[in-house]
């Protein structure tokens, strides 16, 4: 609410004024807004998560003013929510977790222990009604045994990634697992009256479901990039643009639900937290056209295409093994 009233103001002075808002500005006028007897209720949370949303509102203006974002927009008060708390607005003690002004600690199923105190502790709500508190800590990172293990992955849509050494990993497909209990709520969903109780209902209900092949899906892929950076000292990759791919009518729903920009955002962080290489090949690399054994590189090569033959060295390829064995040697690994 209070980033939507600033932006609205902020927005209104520029167009019509042609003046820009600053911070301190901003911050004056959320006071004055916390004086008004209908807003109130403001006064009854912390003023931390209130500046919080001014800094990040700042930030975003910021960005856009030096052309690296696009305008600020609206919040949904049904999409995901989040406040942020620094030191001065949180106390964590024994294990338990108190927020300013508030005299009873959060009723919390903590999903490790904390590493150290945190720095910053942000309380977030998905669409599906579910609260998460993430806590910002400072920690030394586990070192892992050294290895001379090397591994190129070639990603796809009926094998999640095919690996230069090994069996190829299977896709999930958390989505079509749900698709009918999917396509159920959203059916009972499209039913109810708008602005009911029932509706409201039902909507929770679809976005429990999402929330479900969400959670399904983000822990298949940290246990594979776990068991990726155990088992080796460096990972190639391609360097793929999901975001346009995405755009393809037929394919998007299966890129967006195997979740590559996922698993390689998963593996690059944890590469780092070890020390080991994660290295990214040119998306224009010929990685499935190139004979992996003398370089020989195909004039054409469709997606119907799953194995063939190098006309150079006669070698037999599997389509998706050939490519991992080019990715792990374009990194300047031998095959």
């Amino acid at each position: 609410m209070v980033y939507n009233t600033l932006l609205r103001w902020r927005t209104d002075a520029l167009h019509k004024e042609q003046q820009k808002i600053g911070y301190s500005a901003a911050s004056a006028y959320l006071t004055a807004l916390k004086k008004q007897p209908e807003l109130a209720f403001l006064n009854e949370v912390s003023c931390v998560p209130l500046q919080q949303s001014l800094r990040h509102q700042q930030t975003a203006f910021k960005n856009f003013f030096e052309g690296r974002a696009r305008y600020p927009v609206f919040k949904k008060k049904r999409n995901h929510q989040s406040a942020e708390f620094t030191a001065s607005a949180f106390k964590y003690q024994d294990g338990k977790l108190y927020l300013a002004k508030s005299t009873e600690p959060l009723a919390i199923r903590w999903s490790r222990a904390l590493p150290s105190a945190p720095s910053t502790v942000t309380v977030s709500r998905d669409a599906a009604g579910r609260y998460f508190v993430s806590c910002l800590c400072e920690f030394e990172p586990q070192a892992l045994p050294v290895t001379l293990k090397m591994i190129g992955i070639d990603m796809g849509l009926k094998e999640l990634f095919v690996p230069s050494e090994g069996e190829p990993v299977a896709n999930a497909r958390h989505t079509a697992k749900y698709a009918s209990r999917l396509a159920l709520a959203q059916r009972r969903l499209s039913r109810k009256e708008f602005g009911s109780a029932n509706r409201a209902r039902a909507r929770q209900k679809v976005a429990r479901i999402h929330a479900r092949i969400s959670d399904c899906r983000l822990d298949g892929l940290h246990k594979l990039s776990r068991r990726l950076i155990n088992e080796n000292q460096v990972v190639c990759v391609e360097n793929l643009t999901v975001k346009n791919m995405i755009r393809n009518p037929r394919l998007s729903k299966a890129i967006a639900d195997a979740g590559w920009g996922e698993l390689v955002r998963q593996l690059q962080y944890k590469g780092a937290w070890a020390g080991w290489q994660v290295v990214a090949i040119d998306r224009w690399f010929p990685s499935s056209k190139r004979c992996s054994g003398c370089g020989f590189v195909m004039d054409l090569m469709p997606l119907s295409v799953r194995s063939w033959v190098c006309p150079q060295c006669k070698a037999e390829h599997d389509r998706d093994v050939n490519a991992a064995l080019n990715i792990k040697a374009a990194a300047g690994w031998p095959c």
